[in-house]
């Protein structure tokens, strides 16, 4: 069964500075049919205006990813870590125990365009860590790449939740095909573009629950970028 979530439904917030679209309940954006699906907490569809950001704040037990689609971000944390994110670099913070991090806009002429996605842990109080890594636009083309999974498998962070993500390029014929484990469930973003998932078209910022389906098909797509999330067949996020 496939549950679609219009990008016209989502929750919206302008900072001036900061436009975000909210697919799930956060911050000042309060849905209550909207907290989440499996151990997915957070999609959030960001927009920062040249030189602004976020500045230094706290998150524990949460494992934290960014997926840059326009732009740059500067991420510097309590780690130690300093970094600028780039389309297809992929940034995955592990909060556990407690970490303070800011996200800034690195240009100064430029807009940065990103997402940024909560996966409720699968314990509390581990040890911080910070992984990023590069996916290239070839490695992604007409296919789903696993960029994060339980074991790092494939090249892919590794993340703390029985979770594995996907991301995929799609253009005109262009197809992959995605078959899930025997009670398993999953959640499809479209970041850009516009695709079709077995047979239903999905707009830009459009999201999919998917239930009690063993095969997803992605196909016919214009300019389309997709973020694919292979779950546990949980209905909502419960912390550990």
């Amino acid at each position: 069964m496939l549950a679609l979530r219009k990008a016209t439904e989502r929750g919206f917030a302008n900072h001036g500075w900061l436009k975000s679209f909210h697919t799930f309940s956060f911050a000042n954006y309060r849905n209550p049919q909207e907290q989440g699906f499996s151990d997915l907490l957070v999609i959030n569809d960001d927009r920062v205006a040249q030189g602004k950001g976020f500045g230094t704040h706290p998150h524990r037990d949460m494992e934290i990813f960014s997926y840059v689609l326009e732009g740059a971000l500067e991420h510097k944390d309590t780690l130690g870590t300093g970094s600028v994110i780039h389309p297809g670099d992929v940034q995955l913070m592990s909060a556990g125990t407690g970490v303070a991090h800011s996200e800034y806009n690195h240009s100064q002429s430029d807009p940065v365009h990103f997402l940024q996605i909560w996966i409720v842990p699968n314990a509390r109080g581990a040890e911080p860590r910070y992984q990023q890594t590069h996916f290239s636009a070839d490695s992604k083309r007409g296919r789903l790449r696993l960029i994060l999974s339980p074991t790092g498998e494939q090249g892919s962070l590794e993340i703390r939740q029985d979770a594995r993500v996907y991301a995929g390029l799609f253009d005109g014929e262009e197809q992959a095909t995605l078959t899930l484990g025997s009670n398993r469930y999953a959640y499809v973003h479209v970041a850009q573009g516009q695709i079709e998932l077995n047979g239903q078209t999905l707009a830009e910022g459009d999201g999919v629950r998917v239930r009690n389906e063993q095969v997803l098909t992605l196909a016919n797509g214009k300019q389309a970028e997709v973020i694919v999330f292979d779950l546990r067949p949980n209905e909502l996020p419960m912390m550990p």
